[in-house]
């Protein structure tokens, strides 16, 4: 089967990284919209946009079974459009890991990082409020904003990255919060830096495996069977560092530049 795969850039390889690792005898198709980074300071009628278009190129360049939306900010601006558009189509998106989240702190103290667009969001919204009320919980909310860019150039450790995750850490390290969710795919890339900010242990969540059970899953409904090999083509709209890509996948691929 052929899976589509996009984010605003690198994020989402963090979730092919997982998908990879779970997925076999798939071909995976992957589009960093470079050109259009960052999505969490997009408005969401653009980010709706940007989204459907992607996902045109990905039905006529690569006939996609499955489309994974591999971005917390375009999932929540736009999955439900992307779902009565595409109403024969597996599709995927990537919510904030709060549910986990909740269940593991042991302080009932969670914080979240995400871009804004997340934290505006509708669906992020509701999640808060109906994990409100089951659970009592104290959530720290941070956007983020500029770490997406910090990150797609690889400053995933320099002294301006770890400073922004100072300021932004510090309420949540002072609260003793002891579960962080990472509300946006690139963030993962910086979790050893959240860790050495934090400085007392911490617990990192993020949706990469859930999300490739998931894909899995839907698959085998339609008659997939998870054996062979796994090919994955990675394209960008844009700028984009092959040294980062190869730092998340572990090895080199090949990028081609799209227009879409």
């Amino acid at each position: 089967m052929n899976i589509g795969v996009f984010d605003s850039g690198l994020g989402g390889l963090t979730v092919v990284s997982a998908m990879l690792r779970y997925l076999k005898g798939v071909n995976i198709y992957y589009v960093a919209d470079t050109a259009n980074a960052p999505y969490g300071e997009k408005t969401k009628e653009q980010i709706i946009d940007f989204s459907i278009a992607i996902t045109e190129y990905l039905i006529k360049n690569h006939n996609i079974d499955a489309l994974v939306v591999a971005c917390n900010t375009a999932t929540s601006a736009a999955i439900t459009e992307l779902r009565n558009k595409y109403p024969n189509l597996i599709i995927v998106g990537t919510e904030p890991g709060l549910k986990p989240a909740i269940s593991h702190s042991k302080t009932k103290k969670v914080g979240i990082l995400a871009t804004p667009a997340t934290l505006n969001g509708e669906k992020y919204k509701s999640l808060v409020d109906e994990l409100s009320d089951q659970y009592s919980v104290e959530v720290f909310e941070q956007a983020c904003d500029g770490l997406v860019q910090q990150i797609e150039n690889g400053e995933t450790d320099t002294p301006k990255t770890i400073s922004m995750l100072e300021r932004w850490l510090a309420p949540m390290r002072e609260a003793n919060v002891d579960t962080i969710v990472l509300g946006c795919t690139h963030y993962p890339l910086v979790g050893k830096a959240i860790k050495q900010v934090i400085v007392h242990p911490v617990e990192l969540i993020q949706t990469a495996d859930a999300i490739s059970k998931r894909v899995l899953s839907l698959l085998h409904e339609r008659g997939h069977v998870n054996s062979g090999d796994t090919q994955l083509y990675i394209a960008s709209t844009g700028d984009i560092k092959p040294s980062m890509v190869e730092y998340i996948l572990g090895k080199k691929i090949e990028i081609d530049r799209i227009v879409i």
